[in-house]
């Protein structure tokens, strides 16, 4: 299989997970209480910047998916850009993981979370910048 059909069904897998997550900015607040307490969090906190913040992350989250979606359709054409999400997203996982150390999540979170999110954003840019090599583009 070859690095453009192997980036662009990364992206999509990514992608498409990511826009699952429109499903909590409406879901109602029992349920995130139930997840939360089902992930072994304990009992979701009360207060309104709880509910803000878990909203508008899956909003965030969501908005992302459709993008990611959007550039799988011409990896080709976008690699520059799916290069520089590349470098955003590895960034973003080793961010994470000193807030999931910081915060105190359980270690199957911060054993999962920011190393994946890491490892994502490392195959998104170096598949990306094989596609742009590809293509005629230069790396300097």
């Amino acid at each position: 299989m070859d690095t453009q059909r192997v980036l662009q069904m990364l992206l999509r897998a990514v992608g498409g997970v990511s826009a699952l997550a429109i499903v909590p900015v409406f879901m109602p607040r029992a349920w995130m209480a139930m997840c939360h307490e089902w992930l072994g969090l304990g009992p979701l906190p009360e207060g309104p910047i709880v509910e803000y913040l878990a909203r508008s992350t899956s909003m965030f989250y969501a908005i992302f998916g459709g993008v990611l979606l959007l550039l799988s359709g011409d990896v080709r054409r976008h690699a520059r850009v799916i290069m520089a999400v590349g470098g955003a997203i590895l960034a973003c996982g080793a961010v994470l993981l000193t807030i999931d150390l910081r915060s105190g999540l359980p270690t199957w979170w911060i054993g999962v979370e920011g190393p994946f999110v890491m490892a994502m954003g490392l195959v998104n840019l170096v598949l990306a910048a094989k596609v742009w090599a590809k293509a005629g583009g230069a790396l300097g």
